[in-house]
């Protein structure tokens, strides 16, 4: 359908903006003004999300006279009346739904209401309260339940509905960690969409851990002899921002946002020779699942996919100076919404500021003083607090072109109580409390662009070579570029033996020697899923049993695990995708890289996890004729010397 909305003045009412700019209340507002119109939605109907419909590249034009085109909205619902959830696009221009469709067989993601408010259908139930009492608790309001996504099992009475299976805590003494007493084996299963108890999952009591788990320590136990270290810009910061476009070096892109995915990057390009020249479209984290290995009691239901079950950027903190983010800070504020599609502004929710980073680079010849410079890089940050767990999602801008991605992971690992011997499937942290062995699964998506549109993929081997005539010495090795020119060949695993790299390369474009200008996908440490072959997980989160994958670009080919991940059996994203077996010759190449962290929890992990850092790099590879930081000035360094030293 797409009715017109009697709002004539729209384009009054709406600032003009970027059309990959993020969505603004104002334009959420008017978002849901449409929808609830000419929709006619039910008062059981609330918003899962209301993000900007991003323009397929082939309509992501200005018109001549720079009219830029139209600002649209993606609007996703659940009815709980009927159990269905519907999707269609806003455009905020003209004030009309352009469409509108029940989706059929899926469940939208749990909103943060949601999340909350299961867990108090479970607190009124009498039998919730009478398995409370069996664990000698008899203050509800001192019990945590959190109602996690279930997942699809292929239990009984749970298909089709909208279920939550929660687990529970007993409030710590201090108030400053929920997890701290974990009240192990008891699993409320609610029905999110009447709002009822469905049944109580209880698979024996054990006792309350005796340590509370208490994390700030009184001012006489703190560290006595930290000095202070003063990071100051005096002339200010070397970048430069409109709007959400930044300027950098010799870097430009832009700051983009959505509920789902948190932050993303747009249109990222460096200038070189005269001109800009591109290097991705756009980069973002797109999945994340953590599957716990324990399959004991309730245990196995833990299996939270944050990015399409909840969406990281509805639960972004507000950045504080000096412990989140250090130096001179620009911060981009972002909008999200609550259930009834009401905006919700996050203050200081994206960082960015200059870090120094060490040696640039260095040489010193005999004689001569030594020519070097000193590197800073551009760092892009956002922190989100997803129940027990904490993620700092981080990209890097370097002078010398490289592009890298970190997550820092910290909060508190998932604490389960025991009987005070650890079992199989853990380690112990605390007195009577282990932490189950899981994986973080993160999948990253890299809309190519190296030198224009029209790229290719290449694999790089290495290998030795015996030890024979042309190798008398044994220490030859091979290096062996392989073309990946469809998506099944694409299909790709790391390799410790070969030591193999990715790189995508534009076949139109060469280098001052003849090879073709590329980028490469540099891994960091990494795992393999830990599925047994036909399990649930392995279905649902088919996008992990690869490293790297590569798709031609296609509009909704946007999330591995699919648009609809919550309850789904399995099989939707890049497994279904790539089956098409699509041509990956100078087209616009879409990269996918799964990085996998398993974890096994340690004492030193409780009360609260110091940061474990994971990630990777993607670097110009033949994109330039020389090293294209040659041209950073040597360093000044007088601010940071004192006159005892140096």
């Amino acid at each position: 359908m797409s009715p017109a909305i009697a709002e004539p003045d729209l384009e009054q009412k709406l600032p003009s903006r970027h059309p990959l700019d993020p969505l603004s209340a104002a334009e959420m507002e008017a978002a849901v003004a449409i929808v609830k119109g000419a929709a006619k939605l039910p008062p059981t109907s609330w918003f899962e999300t209301i993000q900007l419909d991003e323009h397929d590249k082939a309509t992501l034009k200005f018109s001549a006279d720079g009219k830029p085109p139209a600002r649209r909205a993606y609007v996703c619902t659940y009815d709980r009346a009927t159990n269905e959830t519907s999707r269609g696009v806003v455009d905020l221009t003209t004030g009309t739904l352009l469409s509108w469709a029940v989706v059929p067989g899926v469940q939208a993601h749990i909103g943060p209401e949601e999340f909350s408010w299961g867990g108090e259908v479970a607190k009124a139930d009498p039998r919730f309260i009478a398995a409370l009492a069996k664990r000698g608790i008899s203050d509800v309001s001192t019990v945590m339940v959190e109602s996690w996504a279930a997942g699809n099992f292929g239990i009984e009475g749970e298909h089709g509905e909208r279920i939550a299976y929660a687990h529970c805590w007993l409030a710590n003494e201090s108030g400053d960690n929920p997890y701290g007493r974990p009240i192990a084996n008891l699993h409320p299963v609610i029905d999110l969409r009447r709002g009822t108890l469905l049944r109580v999952d209880d698979f024996g009591a054990l006792p309350l851990p005796p340590d509370s788990g208490n994390i700030r320590l009184a001012a006489s136990e703190l560290r006595k002899d930290l000095k202070p270290i003063v990071v100051t810009q005096p002339e200010g910061p070397s970048f430069s921002v409109d709007g959400q476009q930044v300027d950098w070096q010799k870097w430009r892109f832009r700051v983009g946002f959505t509920s789902r995915e948190g932050l993303i990057l747009h249109d990222i390009g460096y200038h070189d020779g005269g001109r800009l020249r591109p290097i991705m479209n756009r980069a973002s984290l797109a999945e994340m699942v953590v599957p716990y290995g324990a399959p004991t009691g309730g245990n196995f239901r833990r299996n939270a996919f944050d990015l399409g079950e909840y969406g990281i950027g509805n639960l972004y903190d507000s950045l504080e100076l000096g412990c989140d983010c250090l130096g001179h800070i620009h911060y981009f504020d972002v909008c999200t919404h609550d259930w009834q599609g009401t905006p919700r502004v996050i203050r200081h929710a994206i960082c960015m500021h200059e870090e120094d980073t060490g040696l640039l680079w260095k040489f010193t010849a005999t004689g001569q003083p030594p020519i070097r410079a000193r590197a800073r890089r551009l760092v892009i940050s956002a922190i989100s607090t997803i129940g027990n767990y904490v993620y700092g999602v981080f990209w890097y801008l370097h002078q010398d072109g490289t592009i890298a991605t970190e997550i820092k992971a910290t909060g508190i690992p998932f604490p389960t109580g025991n009987n005070g011997t650890a079992s199989e499937w853990g380690r112990p942290m605390a007195a009577a409390i282990e932490g189950h062995v899981h994986q973080h699964i993160f999948s990253f998506r890299f809309d190519m662009a190296v030198d224009g549109q029209r790229n290719a993929v290449h694999e790089t081997a290495f290998s030795g070579l015996p030890q024979g005539p042309g190798n008398p010495f044994g220490n030859a090795i091979r290096t062996t570029v392989t073309p990946l020119p469809t998506e099944l060949q694409a299909k790709r695993r790391l390799d410790l033996a070969s030591q193999r790299t990715w790189s995508v390369v534009n076949p139109e474009r060469s280098n001052a020697w003849g090879t073709p200008v590329g980028y490469k996908l540099v891994p960091g440490p990494n795992a393999l899923p830990f599925f047994a072959e036909g399990a649930p997980m392995a279905s649902r989160a088919g996008f992990a049993d690869y490293h790297f994958w590569a798709t031609p670009y296609a509009p909704g080919e946007m999330f591995p695990a699919g648009l609809f991940p919550n309850q789904h059996a399995g099989g939707d994203g890049l497994p279904r995708w790539t089956k098409a077996n699509r041509s990956l010759d100078s087209e616009n190449i879409v990269v996918w890289y799964t990085m996998n962290y398993h974890h096994l929890s340690r004492p030193e992990d409780w009360p609260v996890q110091p940061v474990l850092s994971v990630g990777f790099q993607w670097m110009p590879e033949g994109f330039f004729d020389r090293n294209p930081a040659l041209d950073v000035p040597p360093p000044d360094d007088k601010a940071s010397r004192k006159s005892d030293c140096c």
